[in-house]
């Protein structure tokens, strides 16, 4: 993993989990090539380990394919929830947790 081509090493991304893809806004370019292009995804891994799902990717460099940031990516079913986690350098530290139910009880407001 390469902090020189982030501006900011694992930026907090809120709520926002993503499987795949990449968050080009946080990438400057290439610090070994010095390109600012496309980040690829390779060494895609999917894991599923007692109800557990991890997806795993590297996002590297289209020209010279060096790895700017190593993804996680975690999605699992607790009590009534669908719980989402996500760590990498480049796309940011994120969790969300939604109910799995059509109302979400955390969301009701009290009846008196």
């Amino acid at each position: 993993m390469c902090n020189g081509c982030v501006q900011k090493e694992y930026p907090d991304r809120g709520n926002t989990c993503l499987e795949n893809g990449s968050y080009l806004m946080n990438y400057i370019g290439c610090a070994n090539c010095h390109q600012r292009d496309f980040v690829l995804i390779s060494n895609k891994a999917t894991e599923d380990d007692d109800g557990e799902e991890l997806v795993t990717y590297d996002h590297v460099c289209k020209n010279c394919d060096h790895i700017v940031a190593r993804h996680e990516y975690t999605f699992s079913v607790v009590d009534d929830y669908q719980e989402y986690t996500m760590l990498c350098m480049l796309c940011g530290k994120a969790e969300d947790s939604i109910s799995v139910l059509p109302d979400d009880p955390r969301q009701t407001a009290p009846l008196f």
